[in-house]
């Protein structure tokens, strides 16, 4: 089976890329749901709970809005976090991969470079778009935020044209390029 990583920066539109890729047959695991599902189990809880003590918390559960307060403004904080929930992400993607009925698993993930994922790829995809476009889209999704705090999330992601230096496929998505035949495209490549 080829593992395949999906990865963009924020606002690139991967996971719009992904749900696309589904509609052609590709399975696709995505990172970040599947992390948010590990803050649900105590050991998981215990954890934050001793990282960051009880101020990402609200009535015993993370307040998501306060952990993202936190990690972004310290990445040391970032990383510690990073180095527990990847592993248990990694994880769960290959016990998954195993149960697809397919030659191609998919995991879509923001922060394949950034998490030392890649290695367990056989190819990387990166959806690219301009960061102007990237601002725009992120606004939209969440208008609370600041064009500093949304600039701030991009700045601490490996920038784009690293990332797309170290892809095999490059999918362009700036709100011109057509997606659907550069997916098909790659999908006669793998």
């Amino acid at each position: 089976m080829l593992k395949v990583g999906l990865t963009g920066g924020i606002g690139s539109g991967k996971t719009f890329v992904a749900e696309i890729m589904k509609r052609h047959g590709f399975p696709v695991f995505d990172a970040d749901s599947e992390a948010k599902k590990l803050y649900a189990n105590p050991d998981v809880i215990a954890e934050v709970k001793q990282m960051f003590g009880e101020s990402v918390f609200v009535e015993g559960n993370i307040d998501f809005g306060q952990l993202a307060k936190a990690v972004f403004n310290s990445p040391e904080l970032l990383q510690k976090l990073n180095d527990f929930i990847h592993p248990l992400v990694r994880q769960n993607f290959i016990k998954w991969a195993e149960e697809q009925n397919s030659e191609v698993a998919v995991m879509e993930s923001a922060i394949v470079f950034e998490s030392d994922l890649q290695k367990m790829f056989d190819k990387i995809i990166v959806v690219d778009a301009p960061e102007e476009v990237r601002v725009e889209r992120i606004k939209t999704r969440n208008p609370n935020w600041s064009e500093s705090e949304i600039r701030r999330r991009i700045a601490s992601q490996m920038p784009q044209s690293e990332k797309c230096a170290l892809a095999d496929f490059v999918i362009i998505n700036d709100g011109k390029s057509e997606l659907e035949s550069q997916i098909l495209k790659i999908k006669t490549l793998l």
